[in-house]
């Protein structure tokens, strides 16, 4: 199916009221400014441990609102168009067909555990992280390996916060994601594709830069079962294979993890997986993409354009070799 064909412009019923995203929007930031008090004790309270080289270059701001909102300044597609073309291997491999499968899946209730090298392991459901965490809104690029990109309005907050609680020790090196394995509802799980359950690492001054996300809604909704709901990782610099759904573990370590694309096909997909035109995929060209609704295409962008905010993390690397 063509990106003409299936990204035609929705229908008006099928595209959120602006007036009442803007009204969801207001109400969001409020409910931020009336949890500020209580999370910014929480958080001063949390003494943050981590290698000087990360400590040096990293901050978590405890009021980050507005600061990431849009840096892009790109028009976000419409909810149509972030819904209805996915990429989630845990119950499809065709796009179209995952916003039917993904419904099936059960998501309340839903806990996140956090452990390894941390001063204090935590289990929480997402209720209590929704009441811990102010939620804002910031408007993301996504780019795919495969060639087309999108532009999300997420809500979330910061994944520094939630580490913050936790503790990390001097020998938290890595972060460790992992998502929910259920092949009785995720029925991509029953073919061998992938080592299920899906895993994903980062670096922890990445895990830690405040653009790094935990997506739990967009456009001011409930994030979708298709989306990655109720938990997905967002990192906007990187291809989109590196934020991962449903994520239920974040498990804190000193050493490198192997990633499911990574242990998959290394060739193909690297630990870093920053966006990059220069370093060519074996199947597609990264030199240019598509945007979900556009007929032509554009040039990519290093770093997916967030360049001024990432690339002092990767100063002095190989890009090629580290890709």
């Amino acid at each position: 199916m063509s990106f003409k064909k299936f990204f035609n412009e929705p229908s008006e019923h099928e595209v959120t009221d602006q007036k009442l995203y803007q009204q969801r929007r207001s109400f969001i930031k409020q409910s931020a400014n009336m949890m500020g008090a209580l999370s910014l004790s929480s958080i001063a309270a949390s003494s943050l441990i981590l290698p000087s080289a990360v400590r040096a270059s990293q901050s978590c701001d405890a009021d980050s609102s507005g600061k990431f909102r849009n840096i892009t300044g790109d028009k976000p597609n419409s909810w149509s168009q972030i819904t209805r073309y996915n990429n989630y291997y845990e119950f499809s491999t065709s796009k179209e067909a995952i916003v039917h499968l993904a419904q099936e899946l059960t998501i309340k209730p839903w806990t996140i555990t956090i452990d390894g090298e941390v001063e204090r392991t935590l289990t929480l459901g997402i209720e209590d992280i929704l009441s811990l965490i102010p939620q804002e809104e910031r408007i993301y690029r996504l780019r795919c390996v495969e060639g087309w990109s999108m532009v999300i309005p997420w809500n979330g907050f910061s994944l520094c916060h939630l580490l913050k609680r936790v503790q990390p020790t001097s020998r938290a090196k890595y972060v460790e994601f992992i998502s929910l394995l259920r092949p009785e509802e995720m029925i991509g799980q029953r073919i061998k594709s992938l080592d299920w359950p899906f895993r994903e690492s980062l670096r922890m001054d990445e895990a830690m830069h405040p653009l790094t996300m935990i997506a739990t809604g967009l456009y001011g909704k409930e994030l979708p079962k298709q989306n990655g709901a109720p938990l997905r990782l967002v990192v906007p610099w990187k291809y989109a294979f590196k934020s991962i759904k449903a994520i239920t573990h974040i498990r804190l370590s000193e050493h490198r993890p192997v990633s499911s694309w990574q242990k998959a096909v290394p060739s193909e997909y690297g630990f870093y997986a920053n966006v990059n035109p220069e370093v060519r995929h074996p199947r597609w060209t990264q030199r240019r993409e598509t945007r979900i609704g556009e007929l032509s295409k554009r040039r990519t962008q290093m770093y997916n354009g967030y360049a001024e905010q990432v690339a002092h993390l990767y100063q002095g690397m190989d890009l090629e070799k580290n890709f």
